[in-house]
C-alpha cells in the first residue's frame, strides 16, 4: 500500500494538470482551469503558511472563478479553522480511500453495459458533467481543458454505454506516483441502483493493474462511500473542503 504522501501527491498532480494560471511553489499550489466549477479551480494545500497570507495570494491567482481549498493531510494543522476564522465555510469532509488493487473486489459489469475506453470527449465529458455539476455554460471549456490536459501522469477515460451508445457510467483513471487515482466516477441519475459505478470503478482497477499499478485511491463523496467500502476500499485521511 502506497503511503499517503503518495496519494496526496498523485492527487495534486492530476488537478494541476487542469491549470492554465499560476500554480505557484509547493508550500500554496493552486489551479486554476477557467471552467465555472468550483472543484476545478482550487487551492491544494498550505505549508508553512499562515491563512491570512495564503488567503491574500490565492485571491489574486483565482479571482473571478468559484473556487475551493483542498485541507487535508498535507496542509498545516490548523488551517482549515484558520481559514473559517477569516470567513471560509466548510462544504465537505470527503473521506480519502485507497485499496490494494489485488485484494479489491471484483465487479463485473451489468447485462447491457459495455465499458471500455474513449477519447471521444465531446459525448464523455457532457456525461460527467452532468453528473458532477458542471453548468451547462462550462462544458465546452471543460472539453478544452481535457483536450489540454497536462500532467505528471496519464489518463485513461472509461465510459460505460448502452446497447443504443449512450453514456451512463463514466471514470477517470489517473496514473502517477505508481499509483492509480479516480475521479468522475459517475452514474447517470436514471440508470443509478444497478451496479454501474461499482463496475466502471473495478474495471478501472483491471485496467490500471495491467499498467503495473498496485494501490488505487479516490476522495468519496457521500453517496459513493458505502460503494467503495464494498470494493474494499479503506479511508487513509480526509480532505475538508472549503470556500469563500
Amino acid at each position: 500500500m502506497e503511503s499517503s504522501d503518495t496519494v496526496l501527491a498523485a492527487h495534486r498532480a492530476y488537478l494541476l494538470g487542469w491549470n492554465i494560471g499560476v500554480a505557484g511553489e509547493p508550500d500554496l499550489p493552486t489551479y486554476r482551469s477557467d471552467v465555472p466549477h468550483a472543484t476545478l479551480n482550487g487551492v491544494l494545500r498550505v505549508a508553512g503558511r499562515t491563512p491570512q497570507d495564503a488567503l491574500a495570494e490565492a485571491r489574486q491567482r483565482l479571482h473571478g472563478v468559484p473556487r475551493v481549498w483542498w485541507v487535508g493531510p498535507d496542509s498545516d494543522p490548523g488551517t482549515a479553522d484558520g481559514l473559517a476564522d477569516l470567513g471560509a465555510a466548510e462544504v465537505a469532509r470527503l473521506p480519502i480511500m485507497t485499496v490494494t488493487i489485488g485484494e479489491a473486489a471484483d465487479v463485473p459489469a451489468p447485462a447491457g453495459l459495455d465499458i471500455t475506453e474513449t477519447t471521444d470527449l465531446d459525448a464523455f465529458v457532457p456525461a460527467y458533467a452532468r453528473v458532477s455539476g458542471i453548468p451547462a455554460d462550462g462544458v465546452a471549456a471543460t472539453i478544452e481543458r481535457e483536450k489540454a490536459f497536462t500532467g505528471d501522469g496519464t489518463v485513461i477515460r472509461l465510459a460505460g454505454r448502452l446497447d443504443d451508445g449512450r453514456i451512463v457510467g463514466t471514470t477517470v483513471a489517473w496514473l502517477s506516483q505508481g499509483l492509480v487515482t479516480l475521479y468522475f466516477v459517475g452514474t447517470q441519475p436514471e440508470q443509478r441502483r444497478r451496479g454501474i459505478g461499482a463496475a466502471m470503478t473495478s474495471a478501472a482497477l483491471r485496467l490500471a493493474a495491467e499498467r503495473g499499478a498496485q494501490t488505487a485511491a479516490l476522495t468519496s463523496s457521500p453517496i459513493g462511500e458505502s460503494v467503495y467500502r464494498n470494493l474494499g476500499f479503506r479511508p487513509v485521511g480526509e480532505f475538508r473542503l472549503l470556500t469563500f
